[in-house]
């Protein structure tokens, strides 16, 4: 029986009684699936339409757009976890948007840091929960507002930890470790500045042919004058998206961290520093079906890894093959992936360790010209991706980021 048991649950994690791409695509009442995936507009923080918007002001806005889109009713949604990684109090936040958005006291709710993965960190969850039985519908959510809650670095360390050979490298900013990844794998400043301008590319012909119109709610936003007057706007579409952008005008852009390596990481082409939220819902298909949801995708499977700090940027070169051989099939298998692009030395050097067809690769442009919430690149890259593999007809995602201290997570996801 224990055999069996451990049989069945393998079969589970691949979507199948089998292996490899055909395997993973067969239909099983218990599949966990997609029903919902949605996110506000991401905005420029500090600057952006949702600046003046807390944090506990946004999440609210999220829960509410999902009482509205979901189509069910609030009440059978059995938990939901949060990925937030800033927000101070968050538990307090997540639990009393909740409530005030209209979802009953009887839903728990959860939140989960784990830096830049904390949404897929909280869509693994739900669908682990639905898997093990203790639930039939669970709601994941990623929200950040780096405006209210920006980020201040890593917080003072002990002199023990700040003498360990490793551990101090948790400590140090970002951009560092964007520099040593240029470095060490030899990626020049035209390398990144290229890949930088195709993000934004990318992402001006999505805006401009309304791409990102099915999966974004708007939403309405405080706006606070100078003498302290508060009104209201509707944001409905991203605003940090920098229209006809070249890597010649890119490469104009003075260093950002001149301190560090050669100084190729710039604000042209590093992710932005951006507010938002994202929201996506899973059930067993069994579930889907009773209830009369179009399902978008099936969840089959979900990596973490660990790897030094100080080049933590290249996490997805070893979370995607991690998740691609739980899933029993090979990059060629994969229609479309999805990789937070934190710095564009990391993006450059997973594309070409991976050996990644870049026409596959954040098709409407990533986090260099989106921006970068933080805790929502997963859920958020969930609601392109479905969006966009059906409008290619493709069939299956990979969804990857890089985490701050050193690790790296990926998803894999098939369209029905």
């Amino acid at each position: 029986m224990a055999v069996e048991r451990i049989k069945q649950l393998k079969d589970h994690l691949t979507g199948a009684s089998g292996s490899g791409l055909s395997a993973m695509e067969k239909k099983n009442p218990d599949d966990v699936v997609i029903t919902m995936a949605i996110r506000t507009p991401m905005c420029k923080a500090k600057k952006g339409g949702l600046k003046d918007m807390r944090s506990d002001e946004l999440l609210t806005a999220m829960f509410r757009a999902v009482v509205a889109k979901s189509n069910v009713d609030p009440a059978i949604i059995q938990d939901i976890h949060v990925g937030t990684v800033l927000t101070p109090g968050p538990t307090y936040e997540a639990r009393t948007a909740a409530l005030t958005a209209g979802i009953p006291q009887t839903t728990p709710v959860q939140v989960v840091n784990r830096f830049c993965s904390s949404g897929l960190m909280a869509v693994t969850g739900i669908a682990n929960q639905i898997r093990g039985g203790q639930i039939e519908i669970g709601l994941a959510v990623g929200m950040e507002s780096m405006s209210a809650n920006p980020d201040h670095g890593a917080h003072k360390m002990s002199d023990e930890i700040m003498s360990h050979p490793i551990a101090k490298d948790c400590a140090m900013p970002m951009g560092w470790t964007s520099e040593n990844v240029a470095q060490d794998f030899n990626i020049s400043r035209e390398d990144m500045d290229a890949f930088a301008a195709i993000s934004f590319q990318r992402a001006e012909h999505a805006q401009k042919q309304g791409y990102f119109q099915s999966e974004i709610v708007p939403i309405e936003a405080p706006k606070i004058s100078q003498d302290g007057t508060r009104t209201t706007t509707l944001i409905s579409q991203d605003d940090g998206i920098r229209p006809g952008t070249t890597a010649a005008n890119l490469a104009r852009i003075r260093s950002a961290f001149p301190q560090w390596g050669k100084g190729q990481t710039t604000g042209g082409n590093a992710s932005q520093v951006t507010d938002g939220a994202a929201a996506v819902l899973l059930m067993t298909r069994r579930k889907a079906e009773e209830l009369g949801l179009k399902i978008l995708a099936k969840y089959v499977t979900a990596s973490v890894v660990g790897l030094e700090p100080r080049i933590m940027g290249i996490g997805p070169v070893y979370a995607i093959p991690v998740a691609l051989k739980q899933a029993g099939i090979e990059v060629s298998d994969v229609d479309l992936f999805e990789i937070n692009e934190a710095f564009a030395s990391m993006l450059v050097y997973c594309v070409r360790k991976l050996g990644l067809d870049h026409s596959k690769v954040n098709v409407n442009g990533g986090a260099i010209a989106l921006g970068h919430p933080l805790d929502k690149s997963f859920s958020l890259s969930c609601s392109f991706s479905c969006s966009q593999l059906e409008r290619r007809k493709g069939k299956v995602l990979v969804t990857s980021m890089c985490c701050g201290t050193g690790m790296g997570a990926a998803a894999v996801f098939v369209r029905e």
